[in-house]
């Protein structure tokens, strides 16, 4: 099991990162950042070159922009492989539906997780944020973007098949979201000393749950 895991996890970064000749492409990773960059970008010019107002409001700007920025691949996640028979091949073989919901987890947060976090540092520039307020973000998006990709698979796997699958999946993954947005927002506010226990939480929370719901959105979606 574990070897078909790893398997998985690999093919699932060559789609993402455009190696594996599939339908993803390179923009799999690649949107997600510039469009986190982008709104890093523009909202300074937006509020003005007030230093106190950017650096006051820049971190709860940086996870609305991840949040956002986790919605662009969701269309992708699984519905190339339902249209390919992937899904088929890998069961037949006597993969589970979790297993492949688990590996797409663990491929799309390798792929969307550590860049973003890595994009966070130039956004907290931008905005005005302090070396310990970089930090705080930090840790809360190491934190968060394994539930938001748990989530993005778990979206994908239920829309798979559905018209206008993509639109429809933003609508489903922003409610379901916010909660690790508050949390993590919550986490800058002076003196506040539970928002990073409590992301972590809701994080660990969804991580374990949405494999298996995907699992068997993508089972009920075969039937």
């Amino acid at each position: 099991m574990i070897a078909a895991l790893l398997t998985l996890i690999r093919r699932e970064l060559m789609l993402a990162f455009g190696l594996g000749g599939g339908a993803r492409g390179s923009s799999g990773f690649i949107m997600p950042i510039i469009f986190f960059l982008a709104v890093a970008t523009i909202y300074p010019f937006a509020v003005g070159p007030d230093a106190q107002l950017l650096g006051r409001t820049g971190g709860g700007v940086i996870w609305v922009a991840a949040l956002l920025a986790s919605i662009l691949p969701i269309d992708r996640l699984v519905q190339a492989d339902v249209d390919q028979g992937m899904i088929d091949q890998y069961v037949v073989r006597g993969i589970s539906e979790e297993l492949i919901a688990l590996a797409k987890t663990i491929g799309h947060w390798l792929s969307f997780g550590p860049p973003l976090m890595l994009a966070a540092v130039i956004s907290a520039g931008l905005l005005g944020q302090t070396s310990e307020q970089l930090m705080i973000v930090e840790i809360g998006l190491a934190f968060a973007t394994p539930a938001l990709a748990a989530l993005g698979v778990m979206i994908a796997s239920l829309t798979a098949g559905l018209r206008h699958g993509a639109a429809l999946g933003g609508l489903l993954l922003l409610p379901l979201a916010v909660p690790l947005l508050i949390f993590g927002a919550g986490s800058l506010a002076p003196g506040s000393q539970n928002g990073l226990m409590l992301l972590g939480a809701a994080s660990l929370l969804l991580t374990v749950i949405c494999p298996i719901a995907a699992g068997a959105a993508i089972r009920a979606g075969r039937e």
